[in-house]
Parts: structure tokens; sequence; C-alpha cells
């Protein structure tokens, strides 16, 4: 499982580990990722998604996980979040028509 926010795309980073002689160590610096359930309200179920905690308070901030999903760009999703975020688009679309 890599370390990617399903949401975000915010992955691994490096750098160095600068000591306190100045030595320098290559470092990883990891996001901190979260297993949380989310509660799709148009599509009436919970989904399972692997995010990052500064996600998680975007997706609080946007109004529920609906609202994230229709403004994130589809490039930065995962697979099975864009194919929710494609769930939803449709279900807007059939209720406005």
């Amino acid at each position: 499982m890599s370390r990617r926010c399903e949401l975000t795309g915010k992955a691994v980073l490096t750098g160095n580990l600068v000591s306190h002689s100045n030595r320098k160590t290559r470092r990883r610096f990891l996001p901190n990722l979260v297993n949380v359930t989310l509660t799709s309200d148009v599509l009436k179920r919970s989904v399972k998604l692997r995010v990052s905690a500064n996600a998680l308070k975007t997706v609080d901030h946007r109004g529920g996980l609906d609202a994230f999903l229709l403004k994130a760009r589809v490039d930065e999703l995962s697979p099975k979040a864009a194919d929710l975020r494609r769930a939803l688009v449709k279900a807007n679309a059939a209720a406005a028509a």
C-alpha cells in the first residue's frame, strides 16, 4: 500500500536530516495518513478511505465529502475516489433532470 492520500494526493517527500555537526543524511517525510469512513449524503453510503489529516480538515471545511469531491481535480484523486466522484456527478445530474 502506497503512502499517498486518496483525496489530495499528498505523498512521501525526501530531504536531509542535518545533525548538530552539520552532517547530512537522507530522510523521508511521511504524510499523516488516517483510515477513515466518510459518508456521502447524495449517494447515501459510506466509503472507507486512507486520507491525510490535512485532507480530513479540508473535507470538514468544505462541508462534507460530496462538496470536497465536486470541487477536487480528478488527476489528484485515487482511482477509488475518482469513481466515487463520477457516481456523484451522475447522481447530481439525475437529480437535476
